[in-house]
């Protein structure tokens, strides 16, 4: 066998071990919440916690209004300026041709987001993937595809309508998950994002997106379906769509967890919807 061929053989078996990485992750059967720190981050204080009305599920903690306001000023110190960029524009403007990480020697284009400024509802995925590094928008290939149905046919709404965007701005190599230094550099960005979207309710897509959001190891199938707080805001944590191309029976729990985003937001749900 040749070098190339080999080399091709061992680039498919790593592609094959990293889905099926990805599928146990997003299945529940990775990062289970075993440890003291994330029962000192409030991974895990379920009883401490308010229970949401009528749902019989417990809350997520609310964050005084004052320790997310420091919280803010403590991220956004790292980029003196960015705390008075007033619009997304702007803020794009300051994160530039960033060079702020080690992933912007292999990026093409940095996805920052796109959609409504003003949008009631926005989803956070965690990393643009291969098309969306080369058209630096997010969500574009096939699992974008998925998520656009999910939005016009499922919920009813044009995708304009709502603002998607990721956790982190360039692409991992190989796509693997993003490092704790790569999200540490972007998240004073999407926080910033936020702030100025300011939307009723986030859907936090995938295991890494949701955790990365919500500073918790616990898995998404415990997770999703249940109401969390992000700042002040609702947010919905459920599959991400790459994980339903792999699993498409479980696009019906998504379609329970965007009916109960539906319902937060006073939408009606269409007759004839789902994810």
């Amino acid at each position: 066998m040749s070098q190339s061929q080999q080399s091709t053989d061992r680039n498919q078996l790593i592609a094959t071990l990293r889905d099926y990485v990805e599928q146990l992750r997003e299945e529940g059967l990775d990062g289970l919440p075993s440890d003291k720190s994330n029962a000192a981050r409030g991974a895990v204080a379920e009883p401490a916690r308010a229970r949401d009305v009528g749902s019989g599920v417990p809350a997520a903690p609310r964050l005084p209004p004052r320790a997310a306001a420091a919280g803010a000023v403590e991220l956004f110190s790292k980029y003196p300026g960015l705390a008075s960029q007033s619009s997304l524009e702007q803020v794009r403007e300051f994160v530039g041709d960033c060079r702020r990480c080690k992933l912007w020697p292999m990026r093409t284009n940095l996805v920052f987001g796109v959609g409504n400024p003003a949008a009631e509802l926005m989803f956070v995925g965690e990393a643009p993937g291969a098309d969306e590094d080369l058209r630096g928008e997010p969500f574009v290939g096939r699992a974008g595809q998925l998520l656009t149905d999910i939005i016009e046919r499922g919920m009813g709404m044009p995708r304009s309508e709502v603002y998607i965007c990721n956790v982190i701005k360039c692409r991992p190599p190989g796509n693997r998950n993003p490092e704790p230094d790569e999200v540490a550099s972007c998240e004073p960005f999407l926080l910033r994002q936020i702030e100025l979207v300011r939307p009723r309710v986030i859907v936090g897509l995938g295991t890494f997106a949701v955790q990365a959001l919500l500073k918790v190891k616990t898995p998404i199938s415990r997770l999703r379906g249940n109401w969390h707080e992000l700042r002040g805001i609702r947010m919905m944590p459920t599959f991400h769509p790459a994980y339903l191309l792999r699993n498409p029976a479980d696009k019906r729990l998504v379609w329970q967890d965007i009916q109960l985003v539906m319902n937060e937001l006073g939408r009606p749900i269409p007759k004839r919807g789902g994810a």
